[in-house]
């Protein structure tokens, strides 16, 4: 048999046949991997627990013809665990899963920087030290940045220029008075100055940050974002009721 291991974060599952799942998981070294775990949802599975959403696993997988198989399943942290009893965390880390998923397209093509980022901001949510909606933008922002969608914020995305006084999905980020298109938003420079500091990582200054400049700066970027993968994130409507 040809098998290989490897570690990584379980994003989703779903039923095949009687007692079978197909998990897809974000792995460290082979990327986006969709296998069959067998009997998983019977009760005397002895890996069914440790193959939920959430959970951070090293796993040994055999290579089949259309999807592999899971062999084995060891737990590395069930980030799942510590999520569930707080519903704003919860709600985010559901978001960061589905879009972790919808980044890395591509089945087994490595996405080292994806994974590590979603390790982290998991991570940081169980760890519960800043807001969880700031968490999920710091992670928006980071993953497309990865991805190669950054968006500009601190020059015009069409011309450089320093002076910027909108933010237009469609351009790329923010741009000055010449080159803003028609129905741009206006931020305030506050809100543009958290995008910054979530991006980069400024904690303290995240932290410093308004309500009003937060609820503006999630709504930005969750449109950014969505119009970039050219799909709805279904998690979000979830979050946005929290």
């Amino acid at each position: 048999m040809s098998l290989y291991r490897d570690e990584g974060v379980v994003l989703r599952t779903q039923k095949l046949g009687e007692a079978d799942r197909i998990v897809t998981i974000l792995t460290k070294r082979t990327g986006k991997v969709r296998a069959v775990a067998k009997g998983v949802r019977r009760t005397t599975s002895r890996f069914g627990a440790r193959l939920e959403p959430f959970t951070h696993v090293d796993l040994q997988l055999h290579v089949g013809r259309s999807l592999d198989v899971v062999t084995q399943a060891e737990t590395l942290r069930p980030y799942g665990e510590a999520l569930i009893a707080d519903y704003p965390r919860y709600t985010s880390g559901s978001a960061m899963l589905e879009t972790a998923d919808r980044l890395t397209v591509g089945e087994k093509e490595p996405a080292l920087r994806q994974f590590l980022l979603l390790i982290g901001g998991l991570r940081t949510l169980v760890e519960g030290n800043h807001e969880a909606r700031l968490v999920l933008d710091a992670y928006f922002l980071r993953s497309l940045a990865v991805a190669g969608y950054a968006p500009a914020l601190e020059s015009c995305a069409r011309c450089s220029a320093q002076s910027v006084r909108a933010f237009a999905i469609v351009a790329g980020g923010v741009v000055c008075g010449a080159c803003r298109p028609a129905g741009a938003a206006v931020p305030a420079a506050e809100t543009l100055a958290l995008m910054v500091a979530l991006l980069r990582g400024d904690w303290p200054s995240a932290d410093a940050s308004e309500s009003r400049h937060r609820t503006e700066c999630s709504g930005l970027v969750a449109a950014y974002l969505q119009w970039h993968i050219e799909h709805g994130i279904r998690s979000l409507r979830h979050v946005e009721r929290v």
